[in-house]
């Protein structure tokens, strides 16, 4: 299928790897021109020749931590105005919420919340002027289904989640859209990295807590972080404009609702 972006400006934040680099690479095999992200300069170049190589695409590397004022700066001097945000970025480590402190809870509520605020505010308004305009905010399954040691990335992404419905419906009129989408457990490092925390706090090998959350996803599988990609260029994509306002979760049936 033609996404109809071809030619189109894109940022996709944290996409050096993972679940960015899958979205980042999926918009770039539509035809748009990407500017990726990345904090590790060498892995996020690495990451761009990749792309090239595979897709084409005019790829723009900018190494540079979004949740400073500093890095969304040189984001934006890298491309002034996007068609298509993708907003991410990592999450507080697994943690008991006994340990928080309140400089770890306002790191955490910054990181998650306040950053992809702050970058849609600064998208929105070029975009509805020229009527056409794609956000989507990656966040997480633990917003509908909270995972303990994860409260403060659940609530921070939660915090988004609510406070972007009413502004999604604001500029709907206006052809630019705000969607999420909720990873459950895809194959990434971060994954890896919390099954072996969740393997210390639990007194069980990697193996064993792998095993254990691969058999409670009615999938009987983890994702795939190119489902999760093509998933984000749809949204993305001139076909979705009336979809806004929503949140897409991709979990292999791990959250039992019937709505």
């Amino acid at each position: 299928m033609d996404l109809g972006i071809s030619g189109r400006k894109a940022i996709i934040c944290a996409s050096s790897r993972g679940l960015g680099r899958a979205c980042a690479t999926a918009l770039a095999q539509a035809g748009a021109d990407i500017v990726i992200n990345g904090r590790d300069e060498a892995t996020l170049n690495a990451t761009a020749d990749d792309i090239r190589a595979a897709t084409g695409a005019n790829v723009t590397a900018v190494a540079a931590d979004v949740g400073t004022p500093a890095g969304q700066d040189a984001l934006f001097a890298a491309c002034p105005e996007p068609d298509i945000l993708v907003n991410n970025n990592g999450g507080p480590p697994l943690r008991n919420f006994r340990e928080l402190n309140r400089d770890d809870m306002l790191a955490g509520v910054t990181q998650n919340m306040v950053t992809p605020i702050e970058l849609i505010q600064r998208v929105v308004d070029p975009m509805i002027a020229r009527r056409f305009g794609r956000i989507v905010n990656i966040t997480s399954a633990s917003v509908k289904m909270p995972i303990v040691g994860l409260d403060l990335s659940s609530g921070a992404r939660a915090g988004l989640t609510a406070f972007i419905a009413g502004v999604a419906r604001d500029i709907a009129e206006h052809n630019v859209t705000i969607n999420g989408i909720l990873p459950g457990l895809f194959d990434t490092d971060r994954l890896r990295s919390g099954m072996q925390g969740m393997a210390k706090l639990q007194d069980k090998t990697f193996d064993e807590v792998a095993e254990l959350r691969r058999g409670s996803v009615p999938a009987k599988r983890f994702g795939q972080p190119d489902e999760f990609g093509h998933a984000c260029a749809f949204l993305c994509s001139a076909h979705a404009g009336y979809i806004t306002g929503q949140n897409l979760l991709l979990d292999g049936g791990l959250f039992n609702s019937s709505i």
